[in-house]
């Protein structure tokens, strides 16, 4: 038989042979590819775009995709590129029986294509059967028509096919420059070559340090304002960069100590570790770095996903606490007529009002700066909105008696309390009698926010029109009695009972709002605010939901693969230490040591990483309108503690690994 024609049978068997090392990569490249396949299915399928308020989950998914695609490529090399290092000598050996390079390249070529036309199959296969339940399971976080249809489209496929396609040729390049460069007697020894020890070891670990802990800082420190996002993907660079450098220069520095300790240097089970380690200390650090990076990405995926999962109700009713605003000119319908119209037709549709608000408001552009209320400036981000409200309707809201003295009010913000006696409205000295906790309709999110507001509560109407007047003179409008004639009455309403229940009733208020000709400025759908705010998270959890089971099952793979190879590549000096005399129970207690350091370095870096990002992540929370520290605090907690489990859990596993292989 030729050489060409043994070449697919040698590609089938070389799989099957070294399947501890490709079964785990087939099973990681289905996966992948099951996942990719399930975005692009959805994203493909033209009904998300007629289903209401889809946009937002739509967008989101779209972005995902690409976030996919940036994140497989890099790490399916990688598990490639632990196999060629693996078949290298198998190779060596091809080279010295006589076949040439062009034959192992042949070779590759089939391997390469088998794997790829088995990843494609299998996971083409379960994203065929599991679609349309991911899909449902979409429609249910993002709160759209369950009912909706799945439709597949070849589109999807040909995504699919042609992204790993590409991916696979990547890796097939790869493996043809490593085999095309070197020499037989160098393939032969390749997998156990050792490595140079780096230079200026000291200088990059202090580099590290300083990086890591800029990295920390800028966590620390962030605010919530626009710059979040740029303090966001600043610090998770350096936290990258610096976890890189800390791990690769200072672990070296750390075992070049160690060595220098004669006492602890020179026993059994600490000179086998230390040596070991050093031996491969360049990909041993990379690994570990990986490993801590990639438990930082699955444990801070998941805290993001559960507590916005958790949080889901907090942010849509901080964004409509009613379920309907209703607006009308000031003056024109007594608050009387409003509510015994509107409890008829909350009446006829079998309902019940939790609340129901009516209260006259006056919003004013201005400037804040300390208890300065300015001007504004002409489309500035730093102006804020100032609601003025007289104090008999802010008794009537809150239920409260308060009684207010000329030239007194009360102030109020949805952000951090501002801590002063005395406000300067447009040059009017006022005193703050008291900041109260909580105004209904406008929400406390207790923190620097993006869009603060202010609430300005004042003795009576006459003091209400007195600074809505001295408002339009500052800012030079002539029509004062347009001006305050421009006063809005508000009417919201809170109905008992779930979202879905109250659609018609709403609806009903709505029409008898616009029937009021003269009256009616305008409404706001809280139903409906609310419906889209679900759908758009609903998409933000379903991505979370996949990319913490795609970062999950890349660190399982980086370390299983991580302690094969060591395991493969100790296997020899556990031979010689054998027949020295070491005994089989001085072999597995060096062997717990090393894979102990091994498994919780990074363990205890992806927990401090953690900690610091929390200051970060619960800013990005904020930014979603979700405010509840102690919310996140919790799920941070919960995250960190099943992780660890299961963390515990593979480390366990592959200890028992490790030792089949090396004994």
């Amino acid at each position: 038989m030729s050489k060409w024609k043994m070449l697919p049978r040698m590609a089938v068997k070389g799989v099957i042979q070294n399947g501890t090392v490709y079964y785990p990569y087939l099973m990681a490249g289905i996966f992948s590819t099951f996942t990719y396949f399930i975005f692009a299915s959805i994203l493909c399928n033209d009904l998300v775009a007629t289903l209401p308020h889809s946009a937002y989950a739509w967008m989101l998914l779209l972005i995902g995709k690409g976030l996919l695609g940036i994140i497989l490529i890099p790490f399916l090399f990688y598990a490639n590129s632990f196999l060629i290092k693996r078949r290298t000598k198998e190779f060596g050996l091809y080279s010295i029986l006589g076949l040439e390079k062009r034959h192992i390249g042949v070779l590759l070529f089939c391997e390469t294509l088998l794997i790829y036309l088995a990843v494609i199959s299998g996971g083409i296969l379960l994203g065929t059967v599991l679609a349309k339940l991911f899909f449902l399971l979409l429609l249910k976080l993002s709160n759209l028509p369950v009912e909706a249809e799945f439709i597949f489209t070849w589109q999807a496929f040909a995504e699919t096919i042609l992204f790993f396609g590409f991916t696979f040729a990547i890796n097939l390049v790869y493996g043809l420059i490593q085999v095309s460069k070197s020499k037989p007697v160098e393939l032969f020894s390749g997998s156990r070559k050792g490595e140079k020890e780096p230079k200026l070891v000291w200088l990059y670990a202090a580099l590290g340090v300083l990086v890591l802990g800029t990295g920390y800082a800028v966590s620390i420190r962030s605010q919530l304002d626009e710059m979040i996002f740029i303090d966001f993907f600043l610090a998770v660079f350096l936290v990258v960069a610096g976890t890189y450098l800390v791990f690769t220069s200072g672990s070296v520095l750390i075992l070049r100590i160690l060595k220098k300790n004669k006492k602890f240097y020179y026993q059994k089970e600490n000179f086998i570790t230390v040596s070991g380690m050093l031996y491969r200390m360049k990909k041993n650090a990379a690994g570990l770095a990986n490993i801590c990076i990639f438990s930082t990405m699955v444990v801070i995926t998941l805290v993001c996903t559960v507590a916005l999962y958790g949080g889901l109700e907090q942010i849509t009713h901080f964004n409509y606490p009613y379920d309907i605003m209703l607006d009308f000119a000031s003056g024109n319908l007594s608050r009387e007529q409003i509510e015994e119209d509107a409890g008829e037709i909350i009446d006829r549709n079998e309902k019940q009002a939790v609340r129901t608000d009516i209260f006259e408001v006056r919003s004013l552009s201005c400037r804040m700066n300390g208890n300065h209320a300015d001007r504004p400036v002409s489309e500035s981000r730093d102006n804020n909105t100032i609601y003025l409200l007289t104090l008999e309707d802010y008794n009537r809201i809150e239920g409260k008696d308060q009684t207010l003295s000329d030239g007194q009010i009360l102030f109020y913000t949805n952000g951090p309390d501002l801590g002063f006696d005395t406000l300067d409205f447009l040059g009017i000295p006022l005193e703050i009698k008291e900041e109260p906790e909580e105004i209904f309709p406008y929400p406390k999110a207790g923190k620097g926010y993006f869009d603060l507001m202010y609430v300005m509560v004042v003795k009576d109407k006459e003091a209400f029109d007195l600074y809505a007047c001295e408002y339009a003179k500052a800012n030079g409008v002539t029509d004062r009695e347009g001006f305050l004639e421009s006063t809005y009455q508000k009417a919201g309403i809170l109905l008992e009972g779930e979202d879905a229940l109250k659609q018609e009733t709403v609806e009903d208020l709505i029409a008898w709002c616009k029937e009021q000709q003269g009256f009616y400025a305008s409404y706001k759908d809280g139903l409906e605010g609310r419906s889209m705010l679900r759908t758009m998270y609903g998409g933000l959890l379903f991505i979370g939901i996949l990319f913490g089971t795609v970062f999950f099952m890349c660190l399982l793979l980086i370390m299983y693969y991580k302690q094969i190879s060591e395991g493969y590549e100790d296997r020899g000096s556990y031979e010689i230490m054998q027949k020295v005399g070491m005994s089989d129970h001085e072999i597995r207690r060096t062997i717990h040591k090393q894979i102990l350091l091994v498994f919780f370095l990074p363990l205890t870096g992806a927990v401090l990483h953690t900690m610091a990002g929390m200051f970060m992540v619960n800013n990005l929370m904020s930014a979603l309108q979700l405010f509840d520290s102690r919310l996140i605090v919790t799920c941070t907690a919960a995250v960190l503690f099943v992780f660890m489990v299961i963390y515990c859990i593979s480390y366990l596993r592959t200890a028992r690994t490790y030792y089949k292989i090396v004994n």
